[in-house]
Parts: structure tokens; sequence; C-alpha cells
């Protein structure tokens, strides 16, 4: 028997308006350029951003996402000369992340020379880390990628060197650049998935509501296999 919730729910259609338009605001905010252009087209929606914001945007965060911090950090400066010396922990945070890439670079080989991460480290970021007891905490834990050799590293200085400390900064930055540019920073879908996480817990905790066990999402067009299946990539518990 299907729960009365389900068939609530199937009753419920949003209109396809809002929902191109929570579509196009992912694309936009998430700086994919040519994704929300095509999208547009084929929706017959008005941007809405600039193209240029967007564009931009994305060019700093594949630099950060292919370890190209240099490269970054100039396309922030051409953007706006200030927006790092207004925002401490962001520029410290791109920093660290470039002495990161160096360290990674420098340890490639067992022969490997790490002079350049010494002086990067010496010389950028303890000035910066002398002021900061966090900062210096974070360059303390990244200068001992130097000393350990990284197969066998703790949990959490092997973090360091995985892709999701390149995701964390490219999104800080993300978040900082909209806001530089008059943006909202959070996608209308990111706080709909939060208002729907709110709503499930307070309806199964507090109001002690009859609810299905799992609740299908709904965003991958679920057929009756997959329903039957529970997807685990589309389901909450």
């Amino acid at each position: 028997m299907r729960h009365t919730f389900t068939q609530q729910v199937e009753n419920v259609k949003a209109p396809k308006s809002d929902v191109n338009a929570v579509v196009l605001d992912y694309l936009t905010l998430g700086g994919f350029h040519n994704a929300a252009a095509k999208f547009c087209t084929e929706a017959n929606l008005t941007p809405q951003q600039p193209y240029t914001d967007i564009v931009v945007r994305q060019r700093i965060q594949r630099s950060i996402h292919q370890g190209d911090i240099e490269a970054a950090i100039e396309i922030l400066n051409d953007l706006d000369p200030s927006i790092l010396d207004d925002n401490e922990s962001l520029h410290f945070a791109l920093l660290r992340l470039q002495l990161v890439e160096l360290i990674r670079t420098c340890t490639a080989t067992p022969s490997g020379d790490i002079t350049p991460a010494l002086e990067f480290a010496t010389t950028m970021l303890g000035p910066r880390a002398s002021q900061d007891g966090q900062f210096l905490e974070d360059l303390e834990k990244t200068m001992t990628l130097l000393v350990f050799p990284h197969d066998s590293l703790d949990p959490t200085l092997a973090a360091l060197l995985q892709p999701g400390l390149r995701r964390d900064v490219a999104d800080q930055v993300n978040k900082v650049v909209l806001e530089r540019q008059h943006h909202q920073i959070e996608s209308a879908l990111r706080k709909l998935m939060m208002m729907r996480a709110w709503a499930e817990n307070t309806v199964r905790n507090e109001t002690k509501k009859d609810l299905p066990s799992r609740i299908e999402l709904g965003l991958d067009g679920d057929d009756d296999d997959k329903q039957n299946g529970h997807d685990e990539s589309m389901v909450t518990t």
C-alpha cells in the first residue's frame, strides 16, 4: 500500500517556470556559464547575471581546482584589487593552499628540493600567522607535510592533499566574489534542500506525524524500478 504522504506529494505539481528558475539559479551561482547560457535559450529565460560575471568566477574556480592558485589570485586581483586586502581569512586560505601545492610539487620525488616551499611559508604566510592563532595552527599543520611521508599521514593531515581542500577554498572565493558583485551567495536549490531537511526533521521528531521511513527526493525522474529498489543516491533516512 502506498503511504498517504506519498500520494499527497504526487498530487502537488510545481510550475515548470519555478523549476526552471531554480535550475538557472544553481547554474548561475555555480559559475557554469555555458550551461546557464544554453539553458536560458532552451527554456526561454533571461540570464540572472551578466555573462562576464559568471565567466570570471568560473575561471577563478577552475584555476583553484587545477591547483594553480597563483593564477586564481591574479584573476581575483584583476577583478578587484582590494578583495583580498579586505578579507584576510580568504587571502590566508588561498596562500595556504598555494603552499600545499608547492609542498606537493617539492616532495613528489625523494630528492625534491623543499626550499621553495620553506621560503614561501616564511615570507608569505609567516607574518600573517604570527598575528592570528588560527592562522598559526593551520600553518604549522601544513608544514608537517614536509616531515612525514604522504602515504602514511594522519587523516587530518592527508585531507590537506585531497581535492576537498581545493573545493572548500573555491567555494569560499566564489561566495566572496558573488557578494562583491552584489549577487546572492546561496543558491535557491540549496536553500530549498535545507528547508526540506528541517521540515522533515521537525515533523518526525517534534510533531510526531506519520511519514514514510524513506522519502524519495524525486530529482531524477524516478521510475517504478528505482522506487521499488530505493535508489540510495536520491533518498534520505
